[in-house]
C-alpha cells in the first residue's frame, strides 16, 4: 500500500447467538483503485465476537505503521466501546467481567500502531460497502464446518469471560 490513509468495512454475522459466523472485511485506499475483500466463517461464536475479530483482522492485514485508518462498522458494541473510551477503563481494570478480553487486548495492540477513526453507519441502509461486507460475513457464516474455524476465545461454558 503506498497511501498513508485506508477505509475499512467490517461487518459480522452469526446464525444464531453463540451459533455459526462469520466476518466480512472490504478495505480500500481513497484516491486509488485498490480494494480487497477478506472473509472468514467460525463453527461456534457470537455475533460481537464476529464484529470485533472483523475489525482486528483488518488492522493485522496492514503492512505499514501510522496509517490514518478509518473503520466503519454498524456495530454499536464497537462503535460505544472505542469512541466513549470505555475499552481504556476495561483496560486498566484488567477486562474485569467484560465479555471478549482476548480480541479487545488484540484491537487495542493493533490501534495504538495507528491514528483510528472508528465511524458507525447504519446496518443493511444500503451502503455499497457495508452490504457487501454483510454479504460475505453471512456466506462464511454459512459454510461447511469443515471450511470453518474454530473461535478459540469463544467459551459458552464461561459466558465468554476467558
Amino acid at each position: 500500500m503506498q497511501s498513508s490513509s485506508v477505509i475499512i468495512y467490517t461487518d459480522g454475522a452469526c446464525s444464531g447467538n453463540p451459533g455459526p459466523g462469520g466476518y466480512g472485511i472490504v478495505m480500500e485506499i481513497p484516491g486509488t483503485n485498490y480494494k480487497k475483500e477478506f472473509s472468514v466463517g467460525y463453527q461456534h461464536t457470537t455475533n460481537n465476537r464476529m464484529e470485533l475479530m472483523a475489525i482486528v483482522a483488518a488492522l493485522q492485514k496492514l503492512k505499514k505503521e501510522k496509517l490514518a485508518v478509518t473503520i466503519v462498522t454498524d456495530s454499536k458494541y464497537v462503535e460505544n466501546a472505542v469512541n466513549k473510551k470505555w475499552v481504556f477503563g476495561w483496560e486498566k481494570k484488567g477486562f474485569k467481567d467484560k465479555k471478549n478480553p482476548d480480541l479487545w487486548i488484540a484491537f487495542l495492540k493493533e490501534y495504538r500502531k495507528h491514528h483510528i477513526r472508528i465511524q458507525w453507519i447504519k446496518g443493511h441502509n444500503q451502503h455499497p460497502q457495508n452490504e457487501r461486507c454483510d454479504q460475505l460475513a453471512v456466506i462464511a457464516s454459512k459454510l461447511p464446518k469443515d471450511k470453518q474455524r474454530i473461535d478459540k476465545g469463544f467459551s459458552p461454558d464461561k459466558n465468554q469471560l476467558l
